[in-house]
């Protein structure tokens, strides 16, 4: 085969992060909205605007929450079965309020009683609000480590329960998530909707959220800096070596989640990304610019997660209670030869994906207001 097994290892350590950006990207603007409808819209005709500002696309944006499931399942597989295993609470939780989306948007319009359409805007609220919360409460307790360990036969045994994910550095990379997202559902409203209260109000939520992802992120750094966090290698890693966490040599080192911007500065165009991206969506909503608000949004999602997988490579899941059994690019792949096949099936059907969902958007581009929402029976 053309390519070696580091090489592999390396490439589907980067589509596994284009997946989860992809997501946040285009997926993340939906929980947005959603996180925003109770608050930007005040009257059933305010909040069918958006709705149906993401009625067309959301479904066919959780193409890549599929795919990131997926790709993990398929090239880091002792990576799925420990997260899936041990944190089928917290995920159990995101499905719940994931489902409610789907029928939200199918069943609010089928009666037009208030009530019943407002228990329906605060049910899209949650589906909303919960996975953009867990997904980041996810991310910070990678970044600190699950309780697990694997025994000489690699089977996983879990420690933890779910009220011990929400510890408070968990709970920082939370509202990280919630206030980037936030943003970046602003954003989008900003370019969809047509001039009006509820265009008003979403820039004016979406300024806080900046202000708020700015300030969060910031804070999150420092807790990385200066707090007891972070895994490091005790000696070189076997690259290329087959895939058992027991023969890693790992350990504890606190600030170690920072070792990689110092051995390759340009790392940190991923952070000063994060950082700049609020302050860019926010100049874009004071100066008018929606264009610009929602290229700030989606610079901030690009750079917070992938100052993430940048501090933490080679590390996948490390575990805080014993490193030895911590998985890692290199030792928690799938065999050279399934990474090889996936990557061909990747490079022939990704583009088909990302074709599709360009043809989707150009054909549903346009603003949405209040007479459009009126006159147009096929609106929800």
């Amino acid at each position: 085969m053309p390519l070696d097994y580091e090489t592999l290892r390396i490439i589907w350590w980067a589509l596994m992060g284009i997946l989860l950006i992809g997501f946040a990207l285009s997926d993340g603007f939906d929980l947005g909205a959603a996180t925003l409808l109770p608050f930007a819209a005040r009257n059933d005709l305010e909040r069918r605007q958006v709705i149906n500002s993401i009625g067309a696309t959301w479904e066919g944006n959780q193409v890549w929450f599929i795919l990131g499931g997926g790709a993990i399942f398929a090239a880091w597989p002792l990576v799925y079965a420990v997260s899936f295993s041990g944190f089928y609470l917290a995920m159990f939780v995101v499905l719940a309020a994931l489902i409610l989306r789907p029928v939200g948007f199918k069943y609010r319009s089928k009666r037009s009683d208030p009530v019943w359409r407002n228990r329906w805007d605060w049910a899209l609220f949650v589906g909303g609000f919960v996975p953009a919360l867990v997904f980041g409460v996810a991310v910070g307790n990678v970044l600190l480590g699950a309780p697990f360990h694997l025994d000489s036969d690699l089977r996983s045994f879990y420690e933890g329960s779910l009220f011990d994910l929400f510890s408070p550095f968990a709970l920082l990379a939370g509202l990280v998530s919630v206030s980037m997202l936030v943003l970046h559902g602003a954003g989008w409203l900003a370019m969809k909707l047509e001039p009006g209260p509820v265009r008003t109000r979403s820039i004016r939520f979406g300024s806080y959220a900046a202000v708020m992802a700015f300030a969060l992120y910031a804070l999150g750094g420092l807790w990385l800096a200066y707090g007891d966090i972070g895994f490091s290698y005790v000696s070189d890693a076997a690259t290329s070596g087959p895939s058992n966490p027991r023969m890693s040599d790992t350990i504890a080192q606190a600030g170690a989640w920072l070792n990689n911007y110092g051995e390759f500065p340009v790392l940190m165009l991923l952070p000063a990304l994060g950082l700049a991206g609020p302050l860019i969506a926010l100049w874009g909503m004071r100066t008018g610019w929606d264009a610009l608000v929602f290229a700030g949004s989606s610079a901030a999602n690009l750079g917070i997660i992938g100052s993430v997988g940048a501090s933490m490579f080679p590390f996948i899941l490390p575990s805080s209670i014993d490193p030895q059994s911590s998985l890692t690019v290199w030792n928690a792949s799938s065999s050279h030869t399934t990474l090889f096949i996936m990557l061909i099936v990747t490079v022939i059907f990704l583009p088909l994906v990302l074709l599709y969902t360009a043809w989707a958007y150009k054909v549903m581009f346009g603003r949405i207001g209040e007479e459009e929402i009126r006159l147009n029976p096929d609106f929800y």
